[in-house]
């Protein structure tokens, strides 16, 4: 079984979560296989490397599993993505809106140098709107997201489209 086939074998699918008619993505399965989660970060770092990253950012929550994970194995910063309000120093944020409701998320001022090159991670691609949120932050900052990657991507809802960023990689298609 190649590595996408083990992932979506993986990967527990629940029905009407977090509301009626959304097909949850699970990847806590999968994150227990110490074998299967080693072989998908070690796949990211090995295609996120080529990216000449100085930063991973993660977004909060499950891409801080992956990002600090991939951040690690390439031996380079991890900065998180945060929620409104988690962060206790000077920040700049953006709101958007999810698929299923509306969020902000934060960045610290100084988490990336001006001029430095930062993938952007996460656990899932869906419409888009979290990754684009970021992305527009770290334009905030002075610095440029060169790629963003993630373990799962949904098809049908053409997040990538809404992405102003040449690479993106993901693992897995649904």
């Amino acid at each position: 079984m190649d590595l996408e086939q083990s992932m979506k074998h993986s990967i527990r699918n629940i029905p009407d979560y977090p509301k009626k008619g959304i097909i949850f993505r699970d990847i806590t399965p999968l994150l227990k296989d110490s074998a299967l989660f080693s072989a998908c970060i070690d796949e990211l770092a090995k295609k996120i490397k080529k990216l000449h990253p100085d930063y991973i950012l993660g977004i909060e929550a499950r891409g801080f599993i992956v990002g600090s994970a991939v951040a690690y194995k390439l031996g380079i910063g991890f900065v998180p993505a945060r929620k409104k309000g988690k962060l206790p120093y000077e920040k700049v944020s953006i709101s958007y809106e999810l698929e299923y409701g509306q969020e902000t998320i934060e960045l610290h001022k100084d988490a990336i140098e001006k001029n430095s090159r930062a993938v952007v991670v996460d656990d899932l691609l869906a419409t888009g709107g979290t990754s684009l949120a970021t992305i527009k932050l770290v334009d905030q900052i002075g610095a440029k997201v060169v790629g963003l990657a993630y373990l799962v991507e949904l098809k049908d809802l053409n997040g990538r489209s809404r992405l102003p960023v040449d690479e993106i990689i993901s693992l897995a298609k649904y």
